[in-house]
């Protein structure tokens, strides 16, 4: 779904105007690149992946249409330890297309940059590797994690973890092809009855691949139903490669039940950070320290907020942009009670500058009521 709506929004994107920051900056938004104003504690590093070392326990994980390069960066500032970008096609006759190229923006992205690829041919990914190590790329993750039908109708995606050979294939592939660490994204089998990620893990180790992020559900599941993760323990226990978490994790508490239950090195969240990167510095604080964190106040998250739509204005533009930030504005007023009319009044909005004055009211309004309880 949000892969579709990725593809409707960015069709449309060719006729965007894009802003310069200098001119956003006079729409009173917040100096470019924003300084938090309580920068989260630095977290203890958990495990390497090559030479990178990884801060923290938590990482973004690659989402189409949502872990582009602002959501990235304002995910990274809130402490995750590391922020896969969405995933690009391995395809060579794609990377001219206006959505692969603002896929591999990295302009102020904090090392390690990890870039994840999609395809199913090796040799063709390989390619596709070594293009992006020389776009600043410092790890290459390979997706076969994706449930989607348009991926998984070309055997690419999770569609690849019914064909091992393949799959040994692949990695062997494009691990020889470059001189960065090779990751892996991979769910808990094709179906509940065929769980092989045990035997995907040992070949994705024995191919050189460095770390494993493992979703706990199976393909057939797609986003059903509960994730599972005594499968993610199960590879835990049959390889040396860190393991990574990921599925249904979005509070603290949550994030380390997981830990306990599969022994993995790190958790991942995906929609668990939609509209929360701060979520990051919470459950890095709460692993590290037995802290609860408050969520930032309401004068924070305006800041945040505003951030964010500067950076979504000016690498997407007014049209495109203008349709991007109406979903993450949704999800940042989710949590709010009277947050649902503010969404149907601001998704009728048209403009950056009645999308500014909108978000700025609303959280004022918040900030005042915020005050007013103290």
């Amino acid at each position: 779904m949000l892969f579709d709506l990725f593809l409707f929004s960015c069709s449309i994107c060719s006729a965007s105007r894009l802003y310069p920051i200098n001119q956003l900056a006079a729409l009173q938004l917040p100096e470019y690149p924003y300084t938090l104003p309580s920068p989260p504690e630095k977290p203890t590093p958990s495990f390497s992946i090559g030479p990178h070392k990884i801060m923290g326990q938590a990482i973004l994980a690659p989402m189409a249409g949502v872990s582009d390069l602002p959501f990235r960066n304002l995910c990274r500032k809130y402490g995750a330890g590391l922020a896969v970008s969405e995933m690009v096609s391995s395809d060579a006759s794609l990377r001219n297309t206006r959505k692969s190229k603002l896929r591999i923006r990295h302009e102020g992205e904090r090392s390690p940059i990890s870039i994840q690829i999609v395809g199913t041919d090796p040799k063709q990914l390989a390619e596709a590797a070594r293009y992006n190590v020389d776009q600043g790329a410092d790890i290459i993750d390979i997706n076969m994690g994706c449930p989607a039908k348009k991926v998984c109708k070309k055997l690419a995606g999770s569609a690849l973890m019914k064909d091992e050979r393949l799959v040994e294939d692949i990695l062997r592939t494009v691990v020889k092809a470059v001189s960065v660490p090779v990751t892996l994204k991979i769910r808990t089998g094709w179906s509940p009855e065929q769980r092989n990620a045990p035997q995907v893990a040992r070949i994705a180790e024995d191919c050189g691949i460095q770390a494993l992020a493992i979703h706990g559900r199976t393909r057939a599941c797609r986003f059903n139903g509960e994730a599972e993760y005594v499968t993610i323990k199960h590879v835990t226990g049959v390889v040396n490669i860190p393991v990574i978490a990921n599925g249904d994790i979005s509070t603290p508490e949550k994030a380390k039940k997981v830990l306990d239950q599969s022994g993995a090195a790190c958790i991942m969240l995906g929609r668990g950070a939609r509209g929360r990167p701060w979520v990051f510095q919470e459950i890095n604080r709460y692993l590290e320290k037995q802290e609860v964190t408050a969520p930032p106040a309401f004068s924070e998250q305006k800041q945040v907020i505003l951030e964010h739509l500067q950076q979504i204005h000016h690498l997407y533009g007014d049209i495109c942009g203008i349709k991007i930030a109406r979903k993450h504005v949704s999800w940042y007023t989710g949590y709010q009670s009277d947050g649902k009319d503010f969404r149907h009044h601001f998704n009728r909005l048209n403009s950056i500058e009645e999308q500014i004055s909108s978000v700025q009211q609303y959280y004022e309004r918040l900030i005042q009521q915020e005050t007013n309880t103290e």
